[in-house]
């Protein structure tokens, strides 16, 4: 049977560089995810306004009778294509702010790490990554 003499806590400094690359390393992830978020919505966004500018001259063109009817089932697969864009874009939009949450989750942790006294303010340096989350 152990001692109960025997049991050493952790140093609590020890204890405060672990939260903090532990802190650094998530608010890291949520950097990068919100990054590939944004850049897939960036791209698609590019390529919802070309579809719509081609649906729209295909349109006119047919309308002026420059283009035959049977290109009509274009305008159907244009049209497809630009309500699939922006249901994608509405779905990164969500996920964008979500990220946003829960890196602002992440910060008020830290900060409440920070205000309970356990350490002074030039102790416990944020991490590199946990800035404030970016609006």
């Amino acid at each position: 049977m152990a001692s109960i003499f025997g049991f050493r806590s952790r140093d609590p400094a020890r204890d405060r560089q672990a939260d903090i690359s532990r802190l650094d390393r998530l608010a890291k992830l949520f950097e990068q995810i919100a990054a590939e978020i944004e850049a897939e919505k960036t791209g698609l966004e590019s390529r919802y306004r070309k579809t719509a500018t081609n649906a729209a001259f295909l349109v006119e063109a047919m309308e002026n009778g420059s283009a035959s009817e049977r290109r009509s089932s274009e305008v159907s697969g244009l049209t497809q294509s630009i309500l699939n864009c922006e249901r994608r874009i509405a779905a990164l939009s969500r996920q964008n702010v979500m990220m946003k949450e829960v890196r602002h989750s992440l910060d008020m942790v830290f900060d409440d790490a920070e205000a309970s006294g356990s350490a002074t303010a030039a102790d416990f340096a944020r991490p590199a990554g946990a800035g404030r989350a970016r609006t």
